[in-house]
């Protein structure tokens, strides 16, 4: 599970994130280009544009469930999840 307090500065203020465990697969770059980039000389991936459509939304959902390593973080997550329970 990402942890907000490992996450890269390079990630915009928002919800999701990528964090230190990020072993720069491609994943989400390939599933969300729109919204993560590659820091090349760290080599890892960031959140460079927050969602900005539903589409968006579920790409970065679906680029944080995918993550072979849970570096993808959304600190909205745990209260969409509480209020649909």
């Amino acid at each position: 599970m990402a942890d907000v307090a490992n996450k890269y500065a390079e990630n915009v203020a928002g919800k999701f994130y990528v964090d230190d465990q990020c072993i720069d697969c491609d994943l989400c770059r390939e599933t969300a280009p729109a919204n993560f980039k590659r820091n090349d000389d760290g080599g890892h991936s960031y959140v460079y544009k927050q969602p900005e459509t539903p589409e968006e939304e579920g790409l970065c959902k679906e680029a944080m469930e995918g993550c072979p390593v849970e570096a993808i973080g959304n600190d909205g997550a745990a209260i969409v999840e509480t209020l649909n329970r």
